[in-house]
């Protein structure tokens, strides 16, 4: 039987990614006891850049009407909904539209003659190597929301001062 160990490599493959991104989640999931309390908490830019360090002292430096201060107008628990949703579609799938739709689409968008086909092709390997880092960057980054997310719902329930 073949043995997989972690190497420097692998840090960075999309397997561990998304392993890293479930975990995250169901960390998550199993925090958040009462997901109804992330109703209108704001998650901030600042609590992501700083990869899961809350720092409630800035949250009261920022004038409540800066449109750019918050990651987006949504509260924590649309995030939390978001993030369980990313995580069933990575772990079950998405459902796929017919399978004559979505050739004409295709056909579509590429512009549908033969010719442009062959082309196509040629770019497999760098379409393929662009997106799988596209899409490992997007898994990083959900994988620190949802991190921050657990720490921001630990903090409002004042969780941390439990058992001191």
């Amino acid at each position: 039987m073949m043995q997989i160990c972690d190497s420097y490599s692998q840090k960075y493959s999309l397997f561990n990614a998304m392993n890293r991104f479930i975990g995250a989640v169901n960390n998550m999931d199993q925090t958040v006891m009462v997901p109804s309390l992330l109703r209108d908490v704001p998650l901030l830019l600042e609590e992501l850049d700083a990869a899961g360090a809350v720092c409630p002292q800035r949250d009261a430096a920022l004038p409540p009407g800066d449109p750019g201060a918050y990651f987006s107008r949504r509260d924590m628990y649309s995030h939390y909904v978001l993030l369980k949703s990313i995580r069933n579609d990575i772990e079950w799938g998405v459902v796929q539209p017919p399978a004559g739709e979505e050739a004409a689409r295709k056909k579509d968008k590429l512009g549908g003659g033969p010719a442009e086909e062959g082309e196509g092709e040629e770019d497999l390997e760098k379409q393929f190597h662009y997106h799988l880092s596209g899409l490992h960057s997007v898994l990083s980054k959900l994988t620190r929301k949802a991190n921050v997310l657990t720490n921001r719902y630990k903090q409002e329930i004042g969780f941390s001062s439990w058992g001191q």
